[in-house]
């Protein structure tokens, strides 16, 4: 119990010393369940137990890079022996207070700094819940949270040099489509791309980097890729015009912006934590080069457990000699929804999406939705998607700090997965 502190863990000795009785009938109820959709929400109730019981809840899960995640909390039962996860506060362990959802949003990696990978969204994710009182399991039951809804198609992309798949909603159509476009790493992600596809949406995930042939290494990327990818959007009997949508995060989101401004078709543009500039690499587009914005190494920030913080490496995109690297988003005829953390340590996504803004505003746009989340860090994912506080960066070559206060951070997600949502329902 080295987890809890030194005031939990005497209110749980003493509820644990005075009830050692369990009674066998103690059930786990888990609803909707035995199977779920990843972004849906879970209602966790423990019954049987005696009353002031302390048992702890524990979640497990293994990922598809054989990583392991577990969440352990201690809950007090109440005095008909209930212990429900909508108005029971964990005591302590992995979270504390009352988080009807920390058992999945709260789980953790045993691999220190990985982040929770599925590589095939058409097989459920099993989570493991148990009850456990002093050591011994009262009861277990296991829940598949789904990525797929029935009837959605996954169709790999073949036949062009895009890569990536794309999910297909049942019936016939028409739908409206979205380009989702992955971090810097993320090769081929598909988690948003299947659960948008549930909900009515034709969606390409897109890859541009380090899957199947496409380079691991790049030193430029090339516009006129992405543009193939909005082209055969576009044209696909199923989706529903004139334009698309571009969902987009972290990297993804200058690439984004760039589209938007350079080409035809594009409706609804996300960016989550993105900048307003070209990073990483120059892009390409027909005879422009916009090349990436200045680093300043001597600003990143060498922390006493070896992290790096490299938040305030990128120069300020309004100073001179970094202005070329502005992605001309005034150019966009399309919507747009900047989404940033204020404890973002990636990069200064607040300022990135504050000068967004006021560049449109400047030549007198209004077609632009800013929303800032409060303590939240770089990876704004999906619901209930685990909190990522650090990970290996790419570009950098090492481990770096992401931030974020991990209820803060749940909390957003959620917020923002229902914005995004209504964002493509009301442009699209």
């Amino acid at each position: 119990m080295g987890f809890l502190n030194r005031s939990f863990r005497t209110v749980y000795s003493k509820c644990v010393v005075a009830k050692l009785s369990v009674d066998s009938r103690v059930t786990l109820q888990l609803s909707p369940g035995p199977s779920s959709f990843f972004d849906e929400p879970i209602y966790v109730k423990v019954k049987g137990l005696t009353p002031d019981h302390c048992v702890d809840l524990r979640s497990k899960l293994t990922d598809s890079k054989g990583v392991s995640f577990e969440a352990l909390a201690t809950y007090r039962s109440d005095k008909n022996g209930i212990v429900d996860l909508n108005r029971c506060p964990s005591l302590g362990g992995s979270y504390s207070g009352i988080q009807s959802m920390g058992l999945f949003s709260s789980l953790r990696p045993l691999v220190p700094h990985s982040r929770l990978t599925i590589r095939n969204v058409s097989t459920p994710l099993s989570v493991d819940i148990e009850v456990i009182s002093n050591g011994k399991v009262l009861a277990q039951k296991t829940i598949n949270r789904r990525f797929m809804a029935d009837g959605v198609q996954r169709v790999p992309l073949e036949g062009s040099t895009v890569r990536g798949s794309l999910f297909l909603p049942p019936g016939t159509g028409a739908f409206p489509a979205i380009l989702d476009v992955p971090h810097l790493g993320g090769a081929l992600t598909e988690i948003r791309a299947s659960l948008l596809a549930n909900k009515g949406y034709v969606v390409m995930a897109l890859a541009y980097h380090g899957y199947q042939d496409l380079p691991k290494v790049l030193n430029k990327l090339d516009l006129e890729y992405f543009e193939e990818a909005v082209t055969f959007l576009q044209s696909h009997p199923k989706v529903r015009g004139p334009g698309i949508g571009i969902l987009s995060i972290s990297k993804s989101g200058d690439l984004a912006l760039a589209m938007s401004a350079f080409l035809s078709g594009v409706s609804a543009t996300v960016s989550i934590n993105g900048c307003n500039c070209t990073t990483v690499f120059p892009l390409h587009y027909k005879d422009t080069v916009i090349p990436p914005l200045h680093v300043d190494t001597s600003k990143i920030i060498f922390r006493e457990d070896g992290l790096l913080d490299i938040r305030d490496a990128l120069l300020d995109p309004t100073v001179e000699e970094n202005k070329a690297s502005v992605i001309p988003i005034e150019r966009a005829s399309c919507h747009f929804l900047f989404a940033a953390s204020e404890d973002d340590r990636n990069w200064n996504s607040v300022l990135f999406s504050e000068q967004a803004a006021q560049r449109l505003r400047d030549h007198g746009k209004e077609n632009f939705e800013v929303v800032r989340y409060p303590k939240a860090g770089h990876f704004l994912d999906v619901p209930f998607m685990p909190h990522c506080p650090t990970s290996f960066h790419p570009a950098v070559g090492t481990v770096v700090v992401l931030g974020g206060e991990p209820k803060a951070h749940s909390e957003a997600q959620d917020d923002l997965w229902k914005r995004i949502q209504e964002f493509f329902r009301r442009h699209l």
